[in-house]
């Protein structure tokens, strides 16, 4: 097993691929550290926009899933890149491109949160929820995780 591994798969449809000079995902430290993910599908933003500026929290929820599952996805592939799978999430950073008046990050970020729960089971990850005033490509949400590993050989909860 290598200690330090990067991942991003551009030949996978829908892939987690880098808009940068960045990994999609990386492996260290017994952690994966996922790059922030937009809500990208079908090759191209799924929405954009400022919440409190033409998005409500209705329509960001789900682009906080979709780029939560985008997170979860190239992490899962940097850990099985390594030779070991997902166990929990840890930590979570959803950053909500919105207005200066616009109060309800966190009712956002919970759409993130279900994701991650739907996919990997186990308590919520900490989380934080951070209003700023542009994301890149427009996106509304960006989303970034810290997520435990274990071996891939290892049934999930065994110590």
């Amino acid at each position: 097993m290598t200690a330090d591994r990067a991942v991003g798969d551009p030949t996978a449809p829908d892939a987690p691929v880098p808009q940068g000079d960045y990994t999609s995902a990386r492996v260290a430290a017994g952690l994966v550290h996922t790059a922030g993910m937009t809500p990208r599908a079908g090759g191209g933003m799924a929405a954009t926009g400022v919440l409190g500026a033409g998005l409500g929290v209705p329509d960001a929820r789900p682009l906080a899933a979709l780029a939560a599952r985008r997170a979860v996805d190239a992490g899962r592939k940097a850990a099985e890149a390594a030779g070991l799978r997902l166990a929990s999430a840890v930590s979570m950073t959803v950053y909500v491109a919105a207005t200066a008046d616009f109060t309800e990050h966190s009712r956002v970020a919970d759409g993130a949160s279900e994701a991650v729960r739907e996919l990997l089971g186990g308590p919520p990850p900490a989380r934080a929820a951070i209003g700023v005033s542009s994301l890149p490509s427009g996106a509304p949400v960006e989303v970034s995780l810290v997520l435990a590993v274990a071996d891939a050989g290892r049934p999930p909860g065994s110590a």
